[in-house]
């Protein structure tokens, strides 16, 4: 082929093939995405996923315990502006979670599920707390306070409406969470966790690990800085028996595993947020 000067156009090169950036699924701890300190990972869902080590779980919990204060300190209405911050992101979002193979009911019920856990952050203490009558010259006062850092067990399927109905009734009520994600279905969590991380949410309030529950849930157990364990997800009766063993070394407030035939999509009540609470008790005199 020759332009009109009778000289030889040159062929153009071809273009280089472009190679796809691949993704590489790490742990959420203090609201940054670190590899497990181990270097481990595993295979699962066609992707390579951090596998989680009991240090991971102890950085993890600092993480958590630090978070404590600012998130607990925090007024219950901001507490909602942020959850239903996660329902936009979520909703934003959704084709990604179904391209991962979450079906998009399930994706429109976990943002659903962000929205009514927001509704409740300010009027939990009106239903959970109040005036007691008492004899005597007194006010005798009732009040909702946080337990502190809550280990959780998420069930393993449904992936992401599992996880967040045990993750958001904990952190509404102002506690922070050590999360171990379901371990044949962990990408859900990972990108969930990506949503929370644009989400305002304040770093360590909500830390998430993947791998193996039977390595990473005892040293969770029996850690002694965690106030309370909710093991919905662990399927395995002996696992769940010695966790429990593990739990009360100090004492830690125990939620045992969910039925194998729980509906997660049911109404979820109040139970999830009120077993994660204390009840602070003040009487103030009153008259002369």
């Amino acid at each position: 082929m020759s332009d009109r000067s009778g000289a030889k156009a040159k062929a153009k090169p071809p273009a280089p093939q472009r190679v796809a950036v691949r993704k590489t699924y790490k742990l959420f701890i203090g609201g940054k995405f670190p590899r497990s300190e181990s270097g481990r990972s595993y295979p699962v869902q066609n992707a390579n996923v951090a596998l989680s080590s009991r240090k991971d779980v102890r950085d993890a919990v600092v993480a958590a315990r630090a978070a404590v204060k600012g998130w607990s300190g925090a007024t219950a209405y901001n507490r909602g502006q942020i959850l239903y911050r996660v329902a936009e992101m979520l909703e934003g979002r959704r084709e990604q979670f179904v391209a991962l193979g979450v079906p998009g009911d399930e994706v429109d019920a976990a943002t659903d599920r962000w929205v009514w856990y927001a509704g409740w952050s300010d009027k939990l203490p009106q239903v959970y707390g109040g005036a007691n009558p008492v004899a005597g010259p007194y006010f005798n006062l009732s009040a909702p306070e946080p337990t502190g850092v809550v280990g959780v067990v998420a069930p393993e399927r449904p992936a992401l409406l599992g996880l967040v109905s045990v993750i958001a009734p904990a952190i509404v009520t102002g506690n922070t969470v050590v999360v171990l994600a379901s371990p044949t279905e962990p990408l859900a969590a990972i990108t969930l966790a990506e949503v929370l991380a644009t989400s305002d949410l304040p770093g360590g309030v909500v830390n998430l690990l993947t791998g193996r529950v039977a390595e990473t849930a005892p040293p969770l157990a029996g850690h002694m800085d965690v106030n309370a364990l909710d093991l919905t997800g662990v399927a395995d009766s002996e696992l769940a028996a010695d966790l429990e063993v593990a739990a009360a070394q100090n004492l830690k407030r125990v939620l045992r595993p969910a039925s194998p035939d729980h509906d997660w999509s049911a109404d979820p009540g109040l139970t999830r947020m009120t077993s994660l609470l204390e009840t602070k008790t003040v009487w103030h005199p009153k008259g002369v």
